[in-house]
């Protein structure tokens, strides 16, 4: 079958769907990515054939300018409350929430491609679409050429937990005050190609999951949201593995990653790196900190026991050390979790605090909040994380969990299944009268 998977230019999120795309490959299906102009570096790195749509979005400039003013807000909303309970979780939170990331964050990395998109879906006709978790184009696209298509999530459902809730608050109100930024976006945008919106378009046919069970949080079931668990496979990108992490570490060793979008996208980090590396330099184990030259320049000398890298691939790292310190993204986290390792979260914003939050509590990591990290803090978190047993047994409990999920060349057989259906579907819609939507 012909496979196409689509993300918005966002190098992480697509890295995340690299490992799926190839074992569709190694199954024999023919597979193409599809993003904005951006993104072809990392997807030719990868070896997948790359089709530019439509032209680069502007998210991270706009990013950047509301950082600068100060109103980039650590609690996004509606996202922030993603895993509290449902009452405390209001209508004027959830609507002041879509009200903003529909225009200045969805709309954004979508429209900018979508008709590119929706014409390569019409040419070249793929039996299935894989989309990103906010990359509602690929939605529109395979529903504008008749495809099956499915919902790629990079950790915990916080976008089907929010909208389900929002549904359910929005039904509590009098119809005259209701109000729907993302329906009537995605309404508007589908109709552009003649075909018709529900909830399918937000949470796909089925949604590709590769959160550990332990970490998942509720969805709404009048979604009818459907998961297909897939192990986790950390890909970092096109890397050369150094001599010196082809060997065990001679001691105790500490990971420090505090993630590429924070220098790539806004130029430094939520901490100043000195003080951190000042702080652990204070540890009894080697700290490998993985840090862009650009990050460097002003850095001075650093403590006798901490090794600098411009990049190394993440997992072989993970797979030497013996903790890690990250700033909670998922894919860093994911790495760590996978190779069992215990962590402490730097976490500032967006879901990372939630993750942070999670594990915490799950016994597998030390939440500690950028605000309150000082020097000290981050040593005594860097010694317990390297010598606390039981945040081994927490991370390597839930290493065994990842381990037991299917791995992505297994998905592919329910994938196939599910092209399937779709395609008589289609093959039905042509002889027929079609459906409006699968006009």
């Amino acid at each position: 079958m012909r496979v196409l998977v689509t993300t918005a230019a966002e190098k992480p999120h697509f890295l995340g769907l690299v490992p799926l795309a190839w074992a569709l490959r190694s199954a024999g299906h023919e597979v193409v990515v599809a993003s904005q102009p951006e993104l072809a570096g990392a997807v030719s790195a990868a070896g997948l054939p790359f089709a530019p749509v439509g032209r680069d979005h502007g998210f991270w400039r706009m990013m950047r300018a509301y950082s600068l003013l100060g109103v980039l807000e650590k609690d996004t909303p509606p996202f922030g409350m993603a895993d509290a309970p449902e009452h405390e979780v209001t209508w004027d939170y959830l609507i002041e929430g879509y009200r903003r990331v529909v225009p200045h964050w969805w709309r954004m990395v979508n429209d900018s491609m979508a008709d590119d998109l929706v014409d390569l879906c019409r040419t070249w006709k793929p039996d299935l679409v894989v989309w990103g978790s906010v990359s509602f184009a690929g939605a529109v696209a395979a529903r504008a050429c008749g495809a099956a298509h499915v919902r790629y999530i990079w950790g915990a459902d916080i976008f089907a937990r929010m909208r389900g809730l929002f549904l359910e608050r929005s039904a509590e109100r009098p119809v005259h005050s209701r109000e729907d930024p993302l329906g009537e976006w995605l309404s508007g945008l589908a109709a552009r190609y003649g075909v018709g919106f529900d909830e399918e378009l937000v949470v796909g046919q089925a949604t590709v999951d590769q959160v550990p069970d332990v970490l998942r949080i509720p969805v709404d079931g009048r979604l009818g949201v459907r998961y297909l668990g897939m192990r986790f496979v950390p890909y970092n990108g096109r890397a050369v593995v150094p001599d010196w992490l082809r060997r065990p570490a001679e001691g105790r060793r500490l990971c420090l990653t505090l993630g590429t979008s924070a220098t790539d996208r806004f130029g430094g980090y939520t901490l100043p790196l000195g003080e951190v590396l000042e702080a652990l330099g204070q540890v009894d184990a080697e700290v490998v900190a993985t840090v862009p030259l650009k990050a460097r320049q002003d850095l001075g000398t650093v403590p006798s026991n901490v090794r600098l890298v411009d990049y190394v691939p993440l997992h072989a790292l993970a797979a030497t050390s013996t903790a890690t310190i990250n700033h909670g993204g998922w894919g860093s986290v994911l790495t760590g979790l996978a190779a069992g390792l215990p962590q402490a979260i730097l976490a500032s914003w967006f879901d990372n605090p939630m993750l942070a939050r999670r594990l915490s509590a799950l016994g597998a990591a030390l939440d500690v909040p950028v605000a309150r990290a000082t020097p000290e803090l981050l040593a005594d978190s860097a010694r317990r994380v390297l010598e606390d047993e039981e945040l081994g047994r927490g991370a390597r409990r839930i290493a065994a969990g990842i381990r037991s999920r299917p791995a992505p060349g297994e998905l592919t057989v329910e994938l196939e299944r599910l092209a399937a259906r779709r395609g008589s579907v289609r093959a039905g819609a042509a002889i027929g009268d079609p459906r409006p939507s699968e006009r």
